[in-house]
């Protein structure tokens, strides 16, 4: 007899679910055969430990005692955290796509005892309300259909894997050139908020991939805007609540158009991302709040994200005590009772903190409360020194509250965005310890979620409590592929050619298990992970960058900084196969047209000689969208090898071209950007 079986499982949102009286069940191919074996249908539910709707539809229905005897009734439930199989999830919300309903999770779908989706929805009410049935009644409902209009349901079954697993791959599809990247960034610029920042309306979204195209469609001043863009995003986005102003960290998204309200939780992914983009806009503009905002980020990450290990978590959640962002919010009296009446006052005025509150949470009710916001406030770096003492004593209030709950799954592809984004930071800001801390999550990775079969470098997707989701997903490869090269050009312990090697296997692997040799793309599940029901080739970015487009502009690094040209050429044949999705919806493949742009517009910096310390230091601290820094490997071009072996100097080369060589560190940037001009031009 079926029962819960949550409690054997290690992620920490199945967990959540344990003591539901739901007969949940892991998805495996144990769950599969008893929906084979019983003929009823699969109730699917997908979601993860952060996510705040996830968690109301758990306390109105699945924590109800007659709602989860209906489900264990007519269905075989199977619950899924998302992140921990981002294969399944894939699967189902490109089903749910196709039924032309919006994404989100909880993801509630419908499917039959093969495993196959017919019918879906996301956050279903217990009630019925507005016209909407309730969810007991929907449950009656599909069941009826299932048994009574078993056609029907093979029609939706049929048409659904057709659409999930098709992917739009044309062969003659054009190239992309410099004026279609130029075109790419004005269309994008044009839907950008003027006042802030962001896309325009509501809900706000960071959305990094988009703001790095315009970021890199702009080092040349064209499209007017695009970096303008960028910094204003970045300017609301470190003012508004989204941005914790005590701990750091930014969270999901903004409920509202101007950054105040956030969807409290917090994501690894999102951090490493917005970590990347607050270190270029401060290399550009030099402004301080782009500093702070950075330097308090990775300070929450160390601080709060970080496992014993030393990888990172994947998530913390948006509720404590079973409210959405309580952590997060204080009443005026709170501030006070904590800064006294003066300093309350005077914070109050730079924070929006006032007794009238700032924001009412309309689904829960209950008095209005303040989000912390420099969204009114004037910059005022003279009062910086005073704000940055006040901020810490309500920090300190704030740690005694209830936490909301932390993830603390490790994630091979979330680590390598973050592991990327420590190294570039570090770089830039010059913060050793940054990318100290970058190489021991990427040595966790390393050692507990690699797993040699048949003599080959295999990852796993997810680590937590000894346990290892196995095999890894395409993203999972080209993130550390990402992470292994950002080291390794950082390197400061004559590791590189180690890391070097790692991608190199790490790409192989890919091909190995995960190439459809036909489009040219690749298979988010390996070809021996042992319960997919359906394989997906996804080319569109989602909260994070998609991961052909991640492999591609690895694949890029990684042949500049071996001079191997058959990985060049593999690279190319990747972006090739991208070109006729990304034409098709050039924002849904923002980052595909980001490895474009580091194919096209990278300096490759071949460093040659005995002293290179100087120069080295200069190449790193250009931004990482545009170099490849490396020793000069064999095979390198002629006039590189001919130059003398006891002097030392830098060699610049784009487009098939190298600079005449370069003594003077100061110089470097100069010639990056005189030959990034010509290729432009």
């Amino acid at each position: 007899m079926l029962q819960n079986r949550l409690k054997d499982a290690v992620s920490p949102y199945l967990l959540q679910h344990k003591d539901n009286p739901v007969h949940w069940q892991m998805w495996g191919e144990d769950a599969l055969e008893a929906a084979r074996t019983s003929g009823k249908p699969i109730l699917l539910s997908i979601g993860y430990a952060a996510c705040h709707w996830c968690h109301v539809m758990a306390h109105e229905s699945f924590e109800d005692d007659g709602v989860a005897a209906i489900m264990n009734e007519l269905f075989i439930n199977i619950k899924v955290d998302r992140e921990e199989r981002p294969d399944v999830d894939q699967v189902y919300m490109a089903a749910l796509h196709a039924l032309g309903q919006p994404g989100g999770w909880p993801l509630t779908m419908f499917l039959t005892p093969q495993g196959e989706p017919f019918w879906g929805g996301t956050y279903f009410p217990k009630e019925t309300r507005y016209g909407r049935k309730g969810f007991p009644d929907i449950l009656r409902e599909v069941s009826r259909v299932f048994h009574e209009q078993p056609e029907q349901v093979a029609t939706n079954a049929s048409a659904l894997r057709n659409a999930v697993t098709q992917v739009q791959v044309t062969a003659d599809a054009k190239d992309i050139t410099p004026a279609d990247l130029k075109f790419y960034a004005e269309r994008i610029t044009a839907a950008m908020d003027p006042v802030n920042g962001g896309l325009k309306g509501a809900p706000k979204f960071p959305n990094p991939p988009a703001l790095e195209l315009l970021w890199r469609a702009g080092r040349g001043g064209e499209p007017a805007g695009a970096r303008d863009a960028v910094l204003l995003t970045l300017r609301r986005m470190c003012e508004g609540g989204i941005y914790d102003h005590l701990g750091g960290g930014f969270a999901r998204y903004s409920v509202d158009d101007r950054w105040l309200v956030p969807h409290f939780e917090k994501m690894l992914y999102d951090n490493a991302q917005l970590l990347d983009l607050l270190a270029l806009a401060w290399r550009e503009t030099k402004e301080p709040l782009f500093a702070r905002a950075a330097r308090a980020t990775v300070g929450w990450l160390l601080r709060e994200m970080r496992t014993a290990g030393g990888a990172f978590s994947a998530s913390l959640d948006a509720d404590s005590e079973g409210v959405e962002g309580k952590f997060y919010v204080w009443t005026y009296d709170e501030i006070e009772a904590v800064l006294g009446a003066k300093d309350a006052s005077f914070f109050g005025r730079f924070y929006d903190a006032t007794s009238e509150g700032n924001w009412q949470d309309e689904h829960h009710g209950g008095p209005r409360v303040i989000i912390l916001n420099r969204l009114l406030s004037p910059p005022s770096e003279a009062a910086e020194d005073t704000l940055a003492g006040l901020r810490a004593r309500l920090f300190e209030a704030r740690a005694t509250r209830v936490r909301p709950g932390l993830d603390d799954k490790i994630l091979a592809d979330w680590n390598g965005l973050t592991i990327a984004a420590l190294v570039h930071a570090g770089l830039i800001f010059e913060e050793e310890s940054w990318i100290e801390a970058a190489r021991t999550a990427f040595d966790f990775v390393a050692a507990k979620m690699v797993r040699i079969v048949d003599g080959h470098r295999r990852l796993g997707h997810a680590w937590r409590a000894g346990a290892l989701v196995f095999p890894g997903m395409a993203s999972d490869y080209a993130a550390m592929m990402r992470a292994a090269l950002a080291l390794a050009e950082a390197d400061r312990k004559a590791d590189a050619e180690k890391l070097i090697a790692f991608a190199r296997d790490l790409a192989d692997a890919l091909d190995a298990h995960h190439l459809d040799a036909e489009s040219g793309t690749f298979f988010m599940s390996a070809d021996d992970a042992p319960d997919v029901i359906m394989r997906t080739r996804p080319t569109a970015d989602e909260a994070v960058p998609n991961a052909h487009a991640i492999l591609a502009q690895a694949m890029v690094k990684l042949a500049a900084m071996t001079g191997d040209d058959a990985i060049l050429a593999r690279a190319d044949r990747l972006i090739a196969a991208l070109l006729s999705a990304l034409r098709a919806n050039a924002f849904g493949h923002a980052a595909a047209i980001n490895a474009i742009d580091q194919r096209l517009n990278a300096a490759e910096i071949a460093l040659v000689g005995p002293e290179v310390t100087a120069l080295r230091a200069a190449a790193l601290a250009l931004p990482f969208t545009d170099r490849h820094v490396h020793r000069q490997h064999a095979g390198g071009p002629a006039q590189i090898a001919a130059y003398p072996e006891d002097k030392s100097a830098a060699f610049v080369c784009m487009d098939g071209r190298c600079s005449l060589p370069v003594t003077d560190p100061l110089q470097i940037d100069e010639r990056v950007v005189s030959m990034q001009n010509r290729v432009a031009g």
